[in-house]
C-alpha cells in the first residue's frame, strides 16, 4: 500500500499560494490526492513520498522519448551554453523548420510557437485571413486547445466543463468550455459529430460561401482514440478544397507520435495546414504549424501577426531537433518498438477485461490508447463514448496509482520509447490484481 502523506503536504502548502494547487486543472482530478514528482528516468517516475511508478501519463503526452532523455538533454544543454534566448533570429529556427518542411508531407514552409493552443489560433487566423470567411467547423470530442475561439464544452474526468450560460444558449448551440469564456467567442464555430459524413456535408451545404477552415483530429484521441471510418477523411479533404475551404489536421497529440509524418503521412492526408506539438519537443515546450506556401505567405507580407516572444527560442529548437533526430534513427526503430509493446499491453489487458469478465473497450493506433470500461462492443464516435464508466476508470486509476502504475483519470495512455517489457509486464500485472478487486 503506497502513502501519500507529503504529496498530501506539498498539495496543501501549494493551495496557499498556488491557486487550485495545480498548474494545470487537468491534475486536480488525481486521486487519492495529485502527485508530487521528486524524479525521473525513462519510463519511471518517482514521487516525493519514494513510491515509484510505471509512467504512462507522460506529461499528458510529450514524453515520447522517456524521462531525462540523455541525447536530448545533451542537446538543449549545449544550447543553453550559447545563449537560451535572443530575441534574434538563430540558425536553430532554420534548423528545425527545414526539419518539418522535409518530415510533414503538407508543408511547404513552417513557423514556430509555444504550445498546442497557440498553434491552433495562429492556424485558425490564417485561414480566416487566407479565405476572407469566419465560420469554422469543429467536431464534438476534439480538443484544439484552450482559447476562447476554439475551446467547447468537453465532458471528462479530469477536465470539467462550465454550463453555458442562458443568453449564450440562445445565442447559439455551442457551449463553452469554461465560465469566463466571452458569449460570442464561439459564434462562428459550427459544432458536428465527427465520422459523420452525411453530417458534415450537410453543414458545408448549408453555410456555403461562409466557412473558412475544417480543423479536425486525424484521430479522436481525446475521446476514445477513435480512428477515422473508411474513407472519411478522404471525404473531408475532397469537400473542403472544392468549397475552397482550410483543412486543418491538428496532430498536436498525433505529429511525431504515429511516425515522422504524423497520422496525415500515415493515412495519406494532405491538409492545408497542420499543427504539432507535445511530442516533437520530448518534453520541452515547442509548437508550430506548417502547410501550404499560400497561406504562410500571409505571415510573410504581413496580413497575419504572429507574435510571441519565445517562439523558436534556442531550448525548444535543439530540444525537438534532438529529439525528432532520435525518432529516426535507425529508420524509425523507435516507431517499431513502441508500436510493438503498445499492442503487447493492449493485447495484454484485453485478456484480462475477458479472465475477469470485466467489460471494456481498448482503441488504440500506434503507441496511444484509450482504455475504458462500458457495455458497447465497439466505440466508433463520441456518443458511444460518452456511455463508458468514468467515475469505474477513475477508480481503476487510483488503484492502479496504488499498485505503481501512473495512468491518466480519463483513460488515455501514452507508450513512451523507454517502455520496455520489464515495464509492460509490471503494469499487466499491476492491472491483473486491481480488475480482480473491481468485480
Amino acid at each position: 500500500m503506497s502513502t501519500y502523506e507529503l504529496s498530501r503536504a506539498s498539495y496543501d502548502l501549494s493551495k496557499r499560494y498556488l491557486a487550485g494547487g495545480v498548474a494545470s486543472s487537468l491534475r486536480a482530478a488525481m486521486k487519492p490526492v495529485p502527485l508530487f514528482a521528486e524524479s525521473a528516468q525513462g519510463a519511471i517516475v518517482r514521487d516525493v513520498d519514494g513510491n515509484e511508478y510505471v509512467d504512462y501519463l507522460l506529461a499528458y503526452g510529450p514524453l515520447i522519448l522517456g524521462h531525462a532523455y540523455g541525447p536530448v538533454n545533451e542537446k538543449v544543454y549545449a544550447a543553453m551554453q550559447c545563449g537560451i534566448t535572443f530575441g534574434l533570429q538563430h540558425k536553430g529556427e532554420i534548423e528545425l523548420a527545414k526539419l518539418l518542411t522535409e518530415v510533414l508531407p503538407c508543408a511547404d514552409k513552417a513557423v514556430l510557437s509555444g504550445s498546442g493552443t497557440e498553434a491552433v489560433m495562429l492556424a485558425l487566423r490564417l485561414a480566416r485571413a487566407y479565405t476572407g470567411r469566419s465560420k469554422i467547423i469543429r467536431f464534438h470530442g476534439h480538443y484544439h486547445g484552450w482559447s476562447d475561439s476554439i475551446y467547447t464544452s468537453f465532458p471528462s474526468a479530469d477536465m470539467p466543463s462550465a454550463s453555458a450560460s442562458a443568453s449564450a444558449e440562445r445565442e447559439h448551440a455551442v457551449p463553452p468550455g469554461t465560465a469566463g469564456q466571452s458569449e460570442l467567442s464561439l459564434r462562428d464555430v459550427i459544432l458536428l459529430p465527427w465520422n459523420d459524413a452525411a453530417a458534415l456535408e450537410a453543414a458545408l451545404d448549408e453555410h456555403e460561401g461562409e466557412i473558412a477552415a475544417v480543423i479536425s483530429e486525424p484521430v479522436m484521441c481525446n475521446s476514445g482514440c477513435i480512428l477515422p471510418r473508411p474513407g472519411y477523411l478522404e471525404l473531408m479533404r475532397e469537400a473542403t478544397a472544392s468549397r475552397g475551404i482550410v483543412l486543418i489536421l491538428d496532430e498536436v497529440i498525433t505529429g511525431f507520435r504515429l511516425g515522422l509524418g504524423g497520422a496525415h503521412g500515415r493515412f495519406g492526408i494532405k491538409p492545408d495546414l497542420v499543427t504539432v506539438g507535445k511530442a516533437m519537443g520530448g518534453g520541452f515546450a515547442v509548437s508550430g504549424v506548417a502547410g501550404r506556401a499560400e497561406l504562410m505567405a500571409l505571415i510573410e507580407n504581413g496580413t497575419v501577426s504572429h507574435l510571441g516572444t519565445l517562439n523558436g527560442n534556442c531550448v525548444a529548437t535543439a530540444a525537438a531537433l534532438a529529439t525528432i533526430g532520435e525518432l529516426a534513427k535507425d529508420d524509425g526503430a523507435a516507431y517499431v518498438k513502441m508500436e510493438k509493446n503498445a499492442s503487447k499491453l493492449t493485447v495484454g489487458l484485453r485478456e484480462l477485461l475477458g479472465k475477469h469478465g470485466i467489460r471494456g473497450v481498448i482503441n488504440g493506433i500506434g503507441p496511444v490508447f484509450h482504455f475504458m470500461f462500458t457495455e458497447q462492443s465497439v466505440v466508433e464516435d463520441f456518443a458511444s463514448f460518452n456511455l463508458r464508466d468514468s467515475a469505474k476508470y477513475a477508480l481503476f486509476a487510483e488503484r492502479m496509482l496504488d499498485a505503481g502504475v501512473l495512468v491518466r483519470t480519463n483513460g488515455l495512455w501514452y507508450v513512451s520509447a523507454a517502455h520496455g517489457d520489464a515495464e509492460i509486464e509490471a503494469t499487466l500485472r499491476a492491472a491483473d490484481r486491481v480488475l480482480g478487486g473491481l468485480q
